[in-house]
């Protein structure tokens, strides 16, 4: 009789458990978009992977979380604020998304990503071209760190004034 009243017991718990964290998840998601990822580093201390994973399965067959979106999420937010598609395949890497997820996040950019490091360049230096190689090293370098392939950065090298 004591087993049993253990059992049913630890049963309520769990659920009692589960129903903490799904509300969770609920609330979060509510604000932003989240990975998987990041959603099972914020439960992992929480709970047991078992169960972390089972919300988890649950999130995403019920059309709460879904990796795409978060994908999708982040491209058009660090496209918007002027981040080159080296930073944004890193970023969602870090996200663990998968590689085809990335492609297609990043695809919807794919024209746009010269006119964004023009952009990027203009914002920070002005409209002027750069004045000599060392200006224009020091846009390269900037632009560079904001995750632009060289080939998005080379406009600027002819444009260089004499």
């Amino acid at each position: 009789m004591n087993k049993n009243y253990y059992s049913e017991s630890s049963r309520s718990e769990t659920d009692e458990l589960i129903r903490r964290l799904k509300d969770k998840a609920y609330r979060l998601l509510a604000r932003r978009e989240y990975s998987a990822f990041e959603l099972r580093q914020k439960f992992e201390n929480l709970a047991p992977a078992s169960i972390c994973t089972q919300i988890l399965e649950d999130l995403i067959q019920q059309g709460m979380q879904s990796d795409a979106r978060f994908a999708e999420m982040l491209c058009r937010s660090r496209f918007n604020g002027g981040k080159g598609p080296v930073m944004l395949r890193h970023e969602l890497n870090e996200h663990k998304i998968d590689p085809d997820l990335i492609e297609r996040a990043l695809a919807v950019y794919q024209d746009q990503w010269t006119e964004s490091a023009a952009r990027v360049r203009i914002r920070k230096f002005g409209e002027k071209p750069p004045a000599n190689l060392e200006e224009w090293a020091k846009q390269d370098r900037f632009l560079q760190q904001r995750g632009f392939f060289s080939a998005q950065i080379d406009q600027f090298e002819n444009a260089i004034v004499d």
